[in-house]
């Protein structure tokens, strides 16, 4: 096989108390990229959208991806042709590196004949997003591959564990600005008390637990951060208004997706959760800035192949 095309999910990561470690892939938005073996060595790049991405493998998230993917097949074939359009905003939020890095590396083993674990692919996926952020991290990369919601116990060896949850809906608010990832890291605290950190690791083992057992009370109690919301909430503007006017409206909780600017709120149906939308079109209509709010649910499919 020459060629392939896979969709890719937008994902949430961070998942309020979880940062750097949990993530859900999203039912929508989806990223379409083509991947194709080439003679031409090295990874040629042709973006099909208005996001002026570079065109420089090196600079590229999904170009980095694939030449790492490169490296480790040393020498099996020669380079690969990405062809991609996206539709999940760079800066946005939801994980838009991720899915062009999750992307290329699913559509190269494919290619390859599968010859890559999903854990591999994560560790691959990552070059690309150390590139976005300057960090390697695989909050987002992880549930983009595996689908669903995702535990990241290690990067460093890859430690993926998938983890079970009930039906979930989930609002999301992609306010029309700009937060960088590196930027959105810069301003986090270097040390944490003592009492925050034990009341982070509570509240992460609550929201795991409660997600496996099935119980939406435990999870709402659990999706409370103490450490990086306090920080990161001041670069989004109306953030807690929209926070208390979607509890009010019946969501579960929620909170800044990765690094922002886009929100999420969990509801237990889809009926809470379009009354969470239209809490935060009542307070969005009030402010200067564009905005887009829809309702999704949590999917249990990563990238997929297109057929």
């Amino acid at each position: 096989m020459k060629e392939v095309t896979v969709k890719a999910p937008g994902t949430v990561a961070n998942v309020v108390c979880g940062f750097d470690i949990l993530g859900f892939a999203l039912g929508e938005p989806l990223d379409t990229m083509t991947v194709r073996v080439t003679d031409t060595p090295g990874v040629t790049i042709i973006n099909k959208d208005n996001y002026d991405l570079p065109t420089d493998a090196q600079k590229n998230v999904a170009g980095v991806a694939l030449l790492a993917v490169l490296d480790a097949i040393k020498g099996d074939i020669k380079g690969f042709e990405i062809e991609s359009t996206k539709v999940i905003k760079p800066g946005s939020g939801i994980g838009s590196s991720a899915a062009s890095a999750a992307a290329a590396v699913v559509a190269a083993n494919h290619l390859l004949g599968n010859r890559f674990t999903n854990a591999q692919l994560v560790d691959l996926a990552m070059y690309g997003e150390e590139i976005a952020s300057g960090s390697r991290h695989a909050d987002n990369i992880a549930p983009c591959i595996y689908g669903g919601f995702t535990l990241v116990r290690s990067h460093d060896p890859v430690d993926i564990i998938p983890i079970a949850a009930p039906p979930l809906h989930v609002t999301v608010l992609h306010p029309q600005i700009e937060i960088k990832t590196s930027e959105a890291r810069g301003i986090l605290k270097k040390k944490v008390a003592m009492k925050d950190a034990i009341t982070q690791w509570a509240n992460v083992a609550g929201l795991i637990a409660g997600l496996m057992q099935r119980d939406y009370d435990l999870i709402s109690r659990s999706l409370t951060d103490v450490i990086v919301e306090p920080m990161r909430s001041t670069l989004i503007p109306q953030f807690k208004e929209l926070k208390q006017a979607s509890l009010d409206a019946g969501a579960l909780g929620g909170g800044i997706s990765g690094s922002g600017p886009s929100i999420f709120m969990l509801s237990r149906d889809e009926a809470t959760a379009n009354k969470v939308k239209q809490a935060i079109q009542s307070i969005y209509d009030k402010v200067d800035i564009d905005y887009h709010v829809y309702v999704t649910t949590i999917s249990d499919q990563g990238v997929r192949i297109k057929t």
